[in-house]
């Protein structure tokens, strides 16, 4: 039986751990051919070792332009060609606004927007030199939708990768290629892994109107609709994946304890 992504040539980046692996898994089983992309060699190649079909792991630093120069060449000799991106490498320290560095400011942009910039172009040029169009899906966040503590760098520069999105929606159509982006909202870390205390996860899950944190596998579920020929007439567009986080408003504690209930 055929798959809607049998064939495709996937890179996705970030792609040894957490939604980039995520994302990975799921396109392989759709039939897609994936290069996972990481800044930690050793765990892409185990990352990659650990997935069936045809999977392999390129060690990239996706804020270095010879890196991702280097990157793409390795896509080339393998396979000629590239028909969805899927910029999930991403991330930045968080930091009070009056203590924010010009240093930090710069790597967190360009760890989240330039270097998906960078990748975008390269990959469209292929997509569009193949005649066949393809897919990018950027992954931003709910952070670069609402104003959060100590996110001045990360939820600016998640915005910007937001408004990207639409701007290379509307140049690319015209060579058949689709740009979408997939917003998070708080993911659960992997066991063992602490990104915030106890206070941090109360105030996210206050703001959830599930109640829960999100998985890795739900967030690569809407990166494989993007990618795939279901989503062909959805271009331009910001799918938030966050729970309900969003769009919520007022929340009583009586409301959620009943809905737990």
């Amino acid at each position: 039986m055929r798959t809607n992504l049998e064939g495709k040539i996937a890179l996705i980046t970030g792609a040894a751990r957490g939604i980039g692996f995520a994302s990975a898994a799921k396109l392989t089983t759709r039939g897609a051919r994936v290069a996972i992309a990481d800044i930690d060699g050793e765990a892409a190649e185990a990352a990659a070792k650990s997935l069936s079909g045809d999977v392999i792991a390129i060690k990239a630093d996706v804020g270095c332009a010879d890196s991702i120069r280097e990157m793409m060449e390795q896509i080339d000799a393998r396979w000629g060609r590239v028909d969805v991106l899927v910029n999930n490498a991403g991330g930045g320290r968080l930091q009070p606004f009056l203590e924010a560095t010009l240093d930090e400011w710069e790597r967190t942009f360009r760890l989240n927007l330039t270097s998906a910039f960078l990748i975008s172009q390269a990959a469209a040029q292929r997509m569009y030199a193949s005649g066949d169009g393809g897919a990018i899906i950027n992954i931003t966040s709910v952070s670069g939708q609402r104003g959060g503590e100590r996110r001045a760098a990360y939820g600016s520069s998640k915005a910007a990768l937001e408004q990207l999105t639409r701007v290379m929606a509307v140049e690319l159509a015209a060579h058949g290629i689709r740009v979408n982006a997939v917003a998070p909202g708080p993911i659960a870390p992997a066991p063992g892994v602490f990104i915030h205390n106890q206070a941090e996860q109360n105030a996210y899950l206050n703001l959830l109107p599930t109640g829960r944190f999100g998985k890795p596998e739900e967030i690569a579920e809407a990166v494989a609709f993007l990618a795939s020929d279901e989503s062909r007439w959805v271009t331009g567009h910001i799918l938030n994946v966050d729970g309900g986080m969003a769009a919520a408003g007022l929340m009583t504690r009586a409301a959620r304890s009943a809905r737990a209930t």
